[in-house]
């Protein structure tokens, strides 16, 4: 088992509405397939007095800031005190948590961003999970499909997961940095507290507590 990749070692479940989602699953993809109807699912439970429904599946919670420049797409839910900048783009399938930050020119696509997620500066998100505090500096994209379109799967070293996914983003794990005008490849995941240095193109599992300089430096934070 790829226990670096598992859910347990990654994410905390209390910081998303989403998670409902992760019950009955090991690794944290198995949730892409399911996020659309997990949304129609949760909206049933909201609470109306909190959120603002926009339509088409659309809520957004009252203290949430949306510029009106911004679109967004259902079926999506927008936590609390989240502000959507002038210029996002939320295509559909969108969880984006509490205390989020989406910004300027930034896509969002089949996605669930945990509680004080920041996504502020011309950056792509599709088919991804961003674990709680997770930030991706300016320019920085998930690269959800292979240039050959083949399946994606999952390496860890010596270890293999066919995911049987052919979209598939990155997986980050609470507390990542993701440095500015990186590419984390289809299938990347990253454990929590985990540094990427800017302008690195990432893919496989990349440990937790570590720098990623590169793919033949990775180190333990002292």
């Amino acid at each position: 088992m790829m226990e670096r990749a598992k859910i347990s070692n990654l994410y905390t479940l209390e910081e998303t509405i989403a998670a409902p989602l992760f019950n009955g699953k090991t690794y944290p993809w198995e949730v892409l397939p399911v996020i659309k109807t997990g949304i129609l699912d949760i909206i049933e439970s909201l609470d109306k007095n909190d959120y603002e429904d926009r339509g088409d599946n659309v809520f957004i919670h009252k203290t949430a800031k949306v510029f009106p420049t911004a679109t967004i797409l259902g079926p999506a839910i927008i936590g609390a005190r989240t502000e959507v900048r002038p210029g996002a783009f939320i295509r559909g399938n969108a969880i984006v948590g509490e205390d989020c930050v989406v910004g300027n020119s930034t896509e969002l696509k089949n996605v669930i961003l945990f509680n004080h997620v920041q996504v502020p500066h011309y950056n792509y998100v599709g088919d991804s999970i961003l674990g709680h505090y997770s930030h991706m500096g300016a320019g920085s994209i998930t690269s959800n499909v292979k240039s050959d379109k083949t399946l994606v799967v999952v390496k860890d070293g010596e270890e293999k997961i066919e995911t049987g996914l052919k979209k598939f983003g990155a997986m980050l794990g609470d507390h990542v940095e993701v440095g500015c005008n990186s590419v984390l490849n289809p299938g990347t995941v990253i454990g929590r507290n985990t540094n990427i240095y800017p302008l690195s193109p990432v893919r496989g599992v990349i440990p937790a507590d570590s720098i990623y300089k590169d793919k033949e430096h990775i180190v333990n934070k002292k």
